[in-house]
């Protein structure tokens, strides 16, 4: 039996493409009045932007991602994947809350960083200790993940503070956080793809 279904690769590998996407496009329509290096994702999926339904439709595309993910996931933690599903939903609800077209959205902002937490932590709850565990799902390379997703807020928060690259580093972070479920599902499926080559 596989650790993880075929399925689970699609879903989780799809989800990093379909983000960068959709802001990619998004900021293509917005033009050239959107500058990505000091603005965030967020004004692109604003009421009213030219890139709207675009984002919307990514935010959409990226919490099924991780909902079908975080299903197909057997070898986590149940605690790491009902993290990473709280992590789709919470892309969902974002979905449904968009910023406005001007000024600042507690329930935007609220749903957003519960959700980045969500995400943020889910590779340490989802670690294993045990010996056999694939890669992706030991506890060193899952603290890695969490601690650089950390310091990676602190660097968004910085940039916030400063009025800097607030857009490069929303997207670096959430770019990681979109496809490091790809990675673990990965190593789940190398690892049992590599235990049934003979010896």
């Amino acid at each position: 039996m596989r650790l993880v279904p075929r399925w689970a690769l699609l879903s989780s590998g799809c989800a990093p493409v379909l983000w960068a996407g959709g802001w990619t496009i998004a900021g293509l329509l917005e033009g050239s009045g959107y500058d990505p290096v000091t603005q965030t994702i967020s004004v692109l999926a604003a009421y009213g932007a030219p890139g709207f339904w675009v984002m919307t439709g990514a935010l959409v595309a990226l919490g099924a991602c991780h909902l079908l993910t975080a299903w197909g996931l057997r070898p986590a933690a149940l605690a790491g994947r009902v993290a990473l599903g709280a992590g789709g939903v919470a892309a969902l609800v974002v979905a449904l809350l968009p910023a406005p077209s001007s000024g600042g959205s507690l329930r935007h902002g609220s749903v957003t960083v519960t959700g980045f937490t969500l995400l943020a932590v889910w590779p340490v709850l989802a670690a294993d200790r045990r010996a056999a565990t694939p890669w992706g799902l030991r506890p060193a390379p899952s603290l890695v993940v969490t601690a650089l997703m950390g310091v990676g807020a602190a660097w968004f928060w910085v940039e916030m503070q400063g009025h800097g690259a607030v857009g490069v580093a929303e997207r670096i972070v959430t770019s990681v956080q979109s496809l490091w479920p790809f990675v673990v599902v990965a190593s789940c499926a190398r690892h049992r793809d590599h235990e049934e080559l003979p010896t």
